[in-house]
């Protein structure tokens, strides 16, 4: 059985950045499960998983653009640190979530100075060229609730 639409996909991946450093890696783990087409992987990988089956291993890389997005200046930005009331040490690589105009955003403190946090809102790994080396495990065809619920139950996924 092939990747399309309506199927659920398991594969093992190792991510690399452009100086070929490891970013993360299903190695040791299980293989990551996703029902297909739904937007629960980037899509430039999700477009290079179409048509693959079982057996098949391949690379491919990613643009911003087709991965985490591009890096935008914008979410970058200097926070007084009375905005993280009930938190009494702020460190660089702690995580926050906030609401705003727009929803909830989580952003990463970067640098903490006197009285101002510097935070970025951008995912980690925007901006980046993003390096796949994939095995793909599995295809099967998706359940009537996987397809409904928009998610894959049982091993590998999500259950109820």
């Amino acid at each position: 059985m092939q990747i399309s639409p309506r199927t659920v996909a398991s594969f093992h991946y190792t991510l690399t950045d452009d100086q070929g450093q490891v970013v993360d890696s299903s190695s040791g783990r299980e293989p990551l499960t996703y029902l297909h087409g739904s937007g629960q992987i980037v899509p430039g990988l999700e477009k290079a998983m179409e048509g693959r089956q079982p057996g098949d291993q391949f690379k491919v890389d990613v643009t911003p653009e087709e991965g985490y997005g591009v890096h935008h200046a914008e979410l970058v930005q200097q926070v007084p640190r009375a905005a993280f009331q009930g938190v009494d040490d702020v460190q660089p690589g702690m995580q926050f979530q906030g609401r705003g105009p727009q929803g909830a955003f989580n952003v990463v403190v970067t640098k903490v100075e006197d009285d101002t946090v510097h935070v970025d809102g951008n995912h980690p790994l925007a901006g980046q060229a993003l390096h796949f080396a994939i095995e793909v495990t599995d295809v099967r065809e998706a359940s009537d609730e996987e397809l409904s619920h928009g998610h894959v139950h049982g091993p590998g996924g999500h259950d109820h």
